[in-house]
C-alpha cells in the first residue's frame, strides 16, 4: 500500500535529466515515484534497472494522469512538449517540476505561471545552476566588480555518436542558444540585478543532418539597463573546436572573476554532462593600483569543497522543489526569472531569424 503521506511523483522521460531526477525522488524519503513514464523502451529499461524494484511504468502520459492521479509531475522530455505536458499537469492540480526552457515563447512561460498560481501549484523549472554553491559563488563575486559588468559565456560541444544522435533529435525543435542559454542569460541577470532591454543573434547550420532552417550553432548579445553586456555562445556537433568550449567570464570596473575548470575544460570533456556545471576554482583579480601604477592586490583563487555531481545537482533541485510544495521556499522569484531567461533567448533567436536587434 502506498504511504499517503508522501507526494508521487510521475516522472516523464527518462533520458539524461529524467534517468537523474528519478534517482533524486528515489533518494528523497517525502517523495514516491508513481511511475516512469516513457515511450522509450530501451531509455525506460535502463532506468528501471537503477530504480528500486516493483517500480511501476507506463508510456501514455495523459492516461497516467487520469489513472494514476500523481501529487507531482516531473517533465523532462523533449522541449517542444514541455508546454502542453506542463500545462495538462496543471490543470490535473498537480505541482510540476519541468527541464527547461518552460515553453516555446514567452506568452507561453506566462501563461503556465499564471495557471499555476490560480490553480495554487508550485511550478519549478530546472535552473541547475542555481543549485550550484561554486556558481552562487560566482554570481556573489560579480556583484563586488562595480557597473557595468561585461559577461562572456560559451558552452560548445563536440558531440558524436550516441551524444550527437541525441542532439540532432534536440536542435529539430529548438536552438542550442535557446536550449542552454537560458541557464547562462538567467546567470548574467542574477550578476546584474538589471532588466535586459536589447537581445541581438546569429546562428547558421554547419551540417546537412538537419533539417532545413535548424541551426546547430549560435550566439546572443544582451545590453542591461544599466550599461552591462553579455554575450553566450553554443554550438553542438562533431565539427566543432574544444580550443575554448568552456568560458566563464565576467569583468568590471573593480576587477574580473572567472570559472577556471582545468579538467572541466579539457580537450575531450565538453560533450560530458557532468563538465558543464563543474567550476573546480574561481579566479578574482582585482584593478586597484598602488601609487606607483602597478596592480596592488595579488590574484586570489577561491576553491569550494563542496562540488556536486550532475546526479546530487539533480537531487538538490528536488528538495527545491520539495521546500516549494511544503510551503518553505516561496518561488516568485524563481518563476519570474524562468519567464525574463526566456524572453532574451528567445528573443536571440527571433533576432538571427529576421536580422534585427529585439527591444525588450
Amino acid at each position: 500500500m502506498n504511504d499517503s503521506t508522501k507526494i508521487r511523483v510521475l516522472v516523464v522521460g527518462a533520458g539524461n535529466m529524467g534517468r537523474s531526477h528519478a534517482l533524486a525522488y528515489a533518494s528523497i524519503p517525502e517523495f514516491e515515484i508513481a511511475a516512469i513514464c516513457t515511450r522509450r523502451e530501451e531509455s525506460r529499461a535502463s532506468l528501471m534497472a537503477e530504480l528500486p524494484d516493483g517500480t511501476p511504468q507506463c508510456n501514455d502520459y495523459e492516461k497516467a494522469l487520469i489513472e494514476l492521479k500523481p501529487d507531482a509531475v516531473c517533465i523532462s522530455t523533449y522541449p517542444d512538449t514541455h508546454y502542453p505536458f506542463c500545462k495538462l499537469a496543471l490543470e490535473a492540480g498537480c505541482h510540476v517540476f519541468t527541464e527547461k526552457p518552460l515553453a516555446e515563447s514567452a506568452e507561453q512561460c506566462r501563461e503556465l505561471v499564471e495557471l499555476a498560481r490560480s490553480k495554487g501549484k508550485t511550478l519549478a523549472v530546472g535552473y541547475i545552476l542555481r543549485q550550484h554553491p561554486s556558481w552562487i559563488k560566482f554570481v556573489e563575486v560579480a556583484k563586488t566588480l562595480g557597473k557595468p559588468l561585461v559577461m562572456r559565456m560559451n558552452l560548445n560541444q563536440q558531440s558524436y555518436g550516441k551524444n550527437w544522435e541525441t542532439h540532432k533529435s534536440l536542435l529539430s525543435s529548438i536552438s542550442p542558444i535557446v536550449d542552454c542559454g537560458v541557464h547562462y542569460v538567467d546567470v548574467m541577470c542574477q550578476m546584474t540585478e538589471s532588466r535586459p532591454t536589447r537581445v541581438s543573434g546569429l546562428g547558421t547550420q554547419l551540417t546537412d543532418e538537419l533539417p532545413a532552417g535548424k541551426i546547430n550553432y549560435g550566439h546572443l548579445q544582451v545590453t542591461f539597463n544599466d550599461g552591462s553586456v553579455g554575450w553566450y555562445e553554443a554550438g553542438w556537433g562533431p565539427m566543432m573546436s574544444e580550443t575554448a568550449f568552456f568560458i566563464k567570464d565576467v569583468v568590471g570596473p573593480l576587477g574580473s572573476a572567472s570559472i577556471v575548470a582545468t579538467d572541466a575544460g579539457a580537450r575531450g570533456k565538453s560533450s560530458s554532462v557532468d563538465a558543464h556545471t563543474q567550476t573546480e576554482r574561481i579566479l578574482v583579480h582585482r584593478s586597484k593600483k598602488g601609487t606607483n601604477g602597478e596592480l596592488e592586490p595579488a590574484d586570489e583563487y577561491i576553491d569550494l569543497d563542496d562540488e556536486p555531481d550532475h546526479d546530487e545537482l539533480c537531487r538538490r533541485e528536488q528538495l527545491f522543489f520539495l521546500d516549494g510544495i511544503l510551503g518553505k521556499a516561496d518561488l516568485t522569484e524563481h518563476q519570474n526569472s524562468a519567464i525574463r531567461a526566456s524572453e532574451i533567448v528567445l528573443a536571440a533567436d527571433q533576432s538571427f531569424r529576421n536580422g534585427e536587434t529585439i527591444k525588450l
